[in-house]
């Protein structure tokens, strides 16, 4: 139940797009909270798969499922007017948001994602597509969150945090993100494939000094202490939080991106690369075209199906360097979530969990008024303190560290 700007409850129904890991945690978090979240709605290209979490969850608490080509923003509108939604939730892939997007501003409807646009035929992904839409969602009083994952999304959240009880200016940022956890399999994503490889083998990005550098892909290394994890290579890649929090937080001189890889992990990818099967464009394959790098996801493990027996965990945050009172300082605001507990819980490693919570987190606090501005919107425009408490109370703690010192070298 939700309640209306004359403080009536109201029903609190979402449509939630996607049937992938991310999607499985979301739903299943959302699915316990009737007093959030009165119906669900679930879509996907594979109604199958929203058939099987619509009986793992109960036909109470899902109401309903359906088939939808999320490409075809007419295909998304009749969904939305069949279940009438006050929320859509896009846990889809990110070629479709805008599709999406432009469904939800004909059927006037809130929206939420968890990661920016990309083109499907160029791997570049940035928010100018979604800004693009403030007018519109604006003009109608409409509200699309964007980015509400971990990274995206909490990271923001984190920054936002730093700023209202830390900083009085922010000079540095540095999010980092290691899994120090191991499922097994010789080589395994675990998010999807086909976005995952497509993003880190991009050429890195950072901001400096009111200006964007590039280097080549993960090409710049770290090795960084990770808190319950130990010391792990950590490599400089582009992140799109970056893009969001450098705008919306006009001190910060440098801003960047870490993300640890293993050496196996960097072998099979090199190879992968050399042969040709990263690569997004079609080749002619028995008289079909077909990208190499969407055969390659088809042949590797689904992410979905790495939960049982992943061991270690999760370390996400963000080193934050500036001034308050007049002095520097550094803080590390930061997460540890353990596989085996995800999946004790919900089924899923660790890397759905932390993205699947914030989404239901994010949908909550926009459904019950808490979270509300008219027009497209990151999440670190918000205000971070409801946000942060949820996460306390929904399985993703925070802890904040006072550090003498950056940790990085340079």
């Amino acid at each position: 139940m939700r309640e209306n700007n004359k403080g009536v409850l109201a029903m609190s129904k979402i449509l939630i797009i996607g049937a992938g890991g991310v999607a499985a945690v979301t739903i299943k978090k959302c699915a316990r909270l009737t007093e959030m979240f009165s119906e669900i709605y679930l879509a996907s290209r594979t109604v199958s798969k929203c058939e099987a979490l619509q009986a793992e969850v109960g036909i109470d608490r899902v109401k309903k499922v359906y088939a939808v080509d999320a490409d075809h923003a007419h295909e998304v509108e009749a969904v939305i007017n069949d279940c009438n939604p006050d929320l859509v939730v896009n846990l889809a892939l990110p070629y479709q948001d805008l599709a999406i997007m432009d469904a939800c501003l004909a059927c006037h409807v809130d929206y939420l994602d968890t990661a920016n646009y990309e083109p499907k035929d160029v791997a570049k992904f940035e928010y100018s597509w979604q800004w693009a839409y403030q007018e519109r969602f604006a003009e109608k009083g409409l509200m699309a969150l964007l980015g509400s994952g971990f990274d995206p999304g909490v990271t923001n959240v984190y920054t936002a945090y730093a700023a209202k009880h830390y900083f009085d200016e922010i000079h540095t940022l540095d999010i980092v993100d290691c899994n120090g956890g191991d499922h097994g399999q010789a080589f395994a994503t675990n998010f999807n494939p086909e976005i995952n490889i497509r993003e880190i083998t991009q050429r890195g990005r950072y901001w400096q000094d009111g200006e964007w550098l590039e280097t080549e892909p993960l090409s710049v290394r770290e090795d960084l202490h990770y808190q319950n994890i130990g010391t792990r290579a950590s490599y400089l890649m582009y992140h799109e939080e970056l893009e969001s929090i450098v705008k919306h937080f006009p001190t910060i001189k440098r801003a960047r991106f870490w993300m640890t890889f293993g050496d196996a992990y960097l072998n099979h990818l090199k190879v992968l690369e050399g042969i040709g099967m990263t690569s997004i464009e079609p080749i002619d394959f028995n008289g079909q075209q077909i990208a190499p790098l969407e055969f390659l996801k088809a042949v590797l493990p689904n992410p979905g199906s790495l939960a049982e027996g992943y061991t270690g965990m999760t370390c996400i945050g963000t080193y934050i360097t500036g001034i308050k009172d007049g002095q520097e300082k550094t803080i590390f605001i930061y997460n540890n979530c353990e596989h085996a507990v995800c999946n004790e819980e919900v089924g899923s490693q660790a890397v759905s969990y932390t993205t699947g919570v914030p989404a239901m987190i994010g949908a909550a606090l926009m459904l019950n008024g808490t979270w509300r501005q008219a027009g497209v919107v990151n999440m670190e425009q918000m205000d971070p303190d409801p946000f942060m408490k949820m996460l306390n109370e929904h399985g993703l703690p925070w802890h904040v560290m006072e550090c003498d010192s950056s940790p990085f070298s340079k």
